[in-house]
């Protein structure tokens, strides 16, 4: 079955033109030992993310310390529209950068390990840890982070769920990306993407129309997966624990969404 298109490659990024979409941009960035990046977020509320390594920051100092996603919590510093960055890499640095348009927003701030809310979601093969970089909770224009380390063998993403229509109270429409890396890294997850035809033609509005679709993914490591539409799934390969970047934005900073009513029944865990 085709991945109809959905999956990029991440080092190029997307943003809202290649993407076909409205709000997000993501890219990943590497830079070695002294390295020096620097940019402008224009328009933009901006987040860089630390995958792995550390950097001095202008104006925050040593930022980072994991070497990889799977040995520790991340950091991330989240900019508002018209600033600026300049970073030099004590060490390898990985990084992602997510952005989003916005009017305004929050003045710049870093967040830290410790600021990190660490949830289990979950139970059994279903059983995953998030790691909230930036929930609804905290203060931001547009953008909603979470990473979630998926155990070898056990679903994710479960039960499938969709946020592709404005619904006030019961779903908000948030364009979605992830970004996987795995343990070892020639590991792989498989992610379904589908829709299902409306039960009303009175749905709220949003991204939830237009042809069916249908996808099942072979994910890989350092891939780019995009979720336009349609309830989502992923399931991680036996012998291969997985990572995956979850970038949110809509016009709402709300994460609302509908689980599928045939596995609704399975909802083991509480949106907290």
């Amino acid at each position: 079955m085709s991945d109809g298109g959905l999956v990029r490659n991440a080092g190029e990024g997307v943003n809202p033109k290649t993407a076909g979409w409205t709000y997000l941009s993501f890219r990943t960035v590497g830079c070695r030992a002294d390295e020096i990046l620097a940019g402008e977020t224009g328009a933009d509320e901006t987040a860089l993310i630390w995958l792995g390594g550390r950097a001095e920051v202008d104006g925050f100092g040593q930022v980072g310390g994991r070497d990889d996603v799977f040995s520790g919590l991340p950091s991330a510093l989240l900019l508002p529209p018209g600033a600026s960055f300049t970073l030099r890499a004590l060490t390898p640095l990985h990084l992602a950068i997510v952005s989003a348009p916005a009017e305004s927003a929050p003045a710049a701030r870093l967040i830290r390990p410790e600021d990190m809310r660490v949830e289990m979601r979950g139970t059994g093969v279903t059983q995953r840890k998030i790691h909230w970089i930036l929930s609804e909770k905290e203060p931001a224009a547009r953008l909603l982070l979470v990473e979630v380390l998926t155990p070898a063998g056990h679903w994710s993403t479960y039960p499938p769920h969709k946020h592709d229509e404005h619904t006030p109270g019961v779903e908000r429409a948030l364009e979605e990306l992830y970004y996987y890396r795995f343990n070892p890294e020639q590991g792989f997850a498989f992610q379904g993407i589908y829709t299902k035809p409306s039960p009303s033609p009175l749905a709220g509005e949003g991204r939830g129309g237009g042809s069916p679709l249908n996808v099942s993914i072979r994910a890989h490591h350092d891939d780019l997966v995009l979720v336009p539409r349609g309830y989502h799934v992923v399931s991680a390969a036996p012998g291969y624990d997985c990572y995956y970047l979850n970038a949110m934005a809509g016009a709402v900073r709300e994460w609302l969404f509908t689980t599928d009513p045939d596995h609704e029944w399975l909802m083991d865990w509480k949106k907290t």
